[in-house]
């Protein structure tokens, strides 16, 4: 068990060497899948525990007049999860594949024009690459997510400007709340070869948000 991770991690250096652009769609198409599959299950999971206790509270008031004492806990059956959406999984994961080379083309400009050394101007570079990435990448991505998920869902501009007026602000303010953190770290201590990967495995709690987010607007 011990040497599976250096295993795993040499692998991916040598493949990375190889193909770098196909590994990191490969990368980030799996991590999107997780990060989906997450979304879905955490909402089948509250929709089946609101539905069941929504159906029991209703059968106690079914006789009027009577006081019925609780339900015991035994006797509140959950209720059959909603079926497992294969073609959401599937657009999120188009999604993941398609923006892994624009943000591993993006790293890799912003590791030449800001280069980090150990010397005293690596936290202004670092401040810079951030910043940049912020201003520029996080919104630019976040518009490309939410208008292909929309369109990939069979809707029409007019549908693409409703979701961007119901969710894109907010989804941007909640970037703006992990993501500067995230990409210090990131930008500072990873190696180039391995940002987009650690960009992305934080992307499984961001996923699971956007999932959830867009999902909520779907048209």
């Amino acid at each position: 068990m011990a040497q599976i991770f250096p295993t795993l991690i040499r692998h991916y250096d040598t493949t990375f060497a190889a193909r770098p652009l196909l590994t990191m769609m490969v990368t980030n198409t799996f991590l999107c899948a997780i990060a989906d599959t997450t979304a879905q299950t955490i909402t089948s999971t509250i929709a089946t525990t609101t539905t069941s206790s929504t159906t029991i509270h209703t059968l106690d008031k079914a006789i009027p007049g009577k006081k019925k004492p609780p339900t015991p806990q035994s006797a509140q059956l959950p209720l059959p999860p909603p079926p497992f959406d294969w073609s959401r999984l599937i657009r999120f994961m188009s999604w993941g594949c398609i923006v892994a080379p624009f943000q591993f083309k993006w790293f890799q400009f912003l590791s030449r024009r800001y280069p980090i050394s150990g010397q005293g101007g690596a936290m202004g570079a670092l401040v810079k690459r951030v910043g940049l990435d912020q201003v520029v990448f996080a919104p630019v991505g976040l518009a490309g997510f939410f208008g292909w998920m929309t369109v990939s869902e069979g809707g029409g501009w007019g549908d693409v400007k409703r979701k961007f007026g119901e969710v894109y602000f907010g989804a941007l303010r909640s970037n703006y709340i992990l993501w500067p953190a995230v990409q210090m770290v990131n930008f500072r201590l990873v190696p180039l070869r391995f940002q987009l990967p650690f960009a992305s495995s934080w992307g499984i709690l961001w996923g699971t948000y956007l999932s959830l987010t867009n999902s909520a607007a779907e048209v």
